[in-house]
């Protein structure tokens, strides 16, 4: 089994159920639902900004036994004269899938992009059993309905919560922190986690691929 993590579609489905991912929590859940091979994370970034609230995370994810496949962003302005940043990851994560659907039983995908229908379809026609994480239970819902459809399984996100969220207390702490002092968070967060992570995964060297 694999895991491929769409980063922000997966963010914005748990926040738009109102809870934070943990996750050491979630490779540790799926750990034990098979032999997980591979857990790949996936998010552009923006190189030029002079800090990135989502960097602290990309190093810890990186550390810590997830393989990180990042890409800058892409600004350019639209037909209306209007600035835009692009950073669509969906190839990198087609491209991963179909290269590692020949070693896998298992294709474990954390997105409810509709695009990715044919690619779940493709890895069927291989074998390989497919499993979509997402929710329907926002407004509207996260997952189109034709990838539902030709998944496998669903998992809805909110079934799970309990396997792979942060504690709320801890998340509360963090913000009440971040009140009254803006690096407050960021530091207690690392401090925490690295701290928690570093006699389980002191073996694990960093598996990063960049685009």
């Amino acid at each position: 089994m694999a895991l491929f993590l769409d980063g922000p579609n997966l963010y914005g489905a748990a926040r738009g159920l109102g809870f934070d991912i943990d996750y050491k929590r979630l490779l540790t859940y799926f750990s034990k639902q098979g032999r997980l091979i591979r857990a790949f994370y996936y998010t552009a970034l923006i190189e030029d900004q002079e800090y990135s609230p989502i960097r602290p995370l990309i190093d810890w994810l990186d550390y810590n036994g997830y393989t990180m496949v990042t890409k800058s962003t892409k600004e350019f302005t639209d037909a209306q004269g209007r600035r835009r940043i692009k950073g669509n990851m969906d190839i990198e994560l087609a491209i991963d899938v179909l290269e590692m659907a020949d070693h896998l039983d298992h294709v474990v995908l954390f997105s409810g992009d509709g695009d990715f229908r044919r690619l779940i379809e493709a890895v069927q026609r291989r074998g390989v059993r497919t499993t979509v994480v997402s929710t329907v239970r926002t407004s509207p819902p996260m997952i189109a309905d034709e990838l539902r459809r030709q998944a496998d399984t669903f998992l809805e996100l909110q079934q799970l919560a309990e396997h792979i969220q942060r504690d709320p207390a801890l998340r509360e702490q963090n913000m009440r922190e971040h009140q009254r002092d803006p690096n407050a968070r960021e530091q207690a967060w690392r401090e925490r986690d690295y701290r928690d992570e570093e006699e389980s995964y002191a073996s694990t060297p960093p598996r990063t691929t960049r685009y």
